[in-house]
């Protein structure tokens, strides 16, 4: 039997208020566990849809490609390994710091693959290369 203070009044209450709720509403356990903030992943879909000519079905495909990403890459190693694969190609002593570390040359080399399998996965073809 519940405790007294689960009456008929908060139970009604309580779905009362589970009933305001959205139908699409999610919890916070509902939620990516890989969530990048809105503005990188505008920022990507920009760069992707520039590269790609602009055509609006590319907002879609590049849409999907940056979701792709973070369900397979955390936020935080996105940030540093697109940094590396970014200005791998940087020349110069201040590129250096960036093209000839072992861990930035592997952080460059998963970044692309990943986001290779992405680019696949989204219909965005081989020849056109999205944001780096």
């Amino acid at each position: 039997m519940l405790p007294s203070f689960f009456g008929l009044r908060h139970m009604a209450c309580l779905l009362a208020a589970s009933a305001m709720m959205p139908a699409g509403a999610q919890t916070q356990q509902d939620q990516p566990a890989n969530n990048y903030p809105t503005t990188a992943r505008v920022e990507y879909v920009g760069e992707c849809m520039a590269k790609n000519g602009g055509a609006q079905a590319y907002l879609y495909k590049c849409a999907c490609a940056i979701d792709q990403i973070a369900a397979r890459l955390p936020y935080d190693d996105y940030v540093e390994s697109s940094t590396f694969a970014r200005y791998a190609t940087l020349g110069g002593e201040g590129g250096a710091i960036f093209r000839d570390p072992e861990y930035g040359k592997n952080a460059a080399r998963r970044y692309r693959g990943i986001q290779e399998e992405a680019l696949h996965a989204c219909g965005i073809a081989p020849a056109t290369r999205a944001a780096r």
